[in-house]
């Protein structure tokens, strides 16, 4: 799980750096740099999306993994 938490972290820093490259136009040459430059942003995010999400799945699935009672089945005498 560490592994993945540093993975994300990296994505997010080159994502950042990719991100201020673009608005501050230092390497942006040409319409094909920008373009290029928006793909890789557009695919970091992506990527960081589908760790959240495999990450919320895993999770939701350790909460669910013990014992469970379900109480609603019992009818209560009044």
């Amino acid at each position: 799980m560490d592994e993945i938490i540093k993975l994300k972290r990296q994505i997010k820093n080159t994502l950042s750096a990719v991100s201020l490259a673009l608005t501050s136009g230092a390497g942006v040459d040409n319409f094909e740099s920008y373009k290029y430059m928006l793909g890789q942003i557009n695919a970091y995010e992506a990527i960081l999306q589908e760790i959240s999400n495999l990450l919320e799945k895993k999770e939701q699935y350790e909460k669910h993994t013990g014992n469970v009672i379900d109480i609603n089945d019992r009818q209560t005498k009044n």
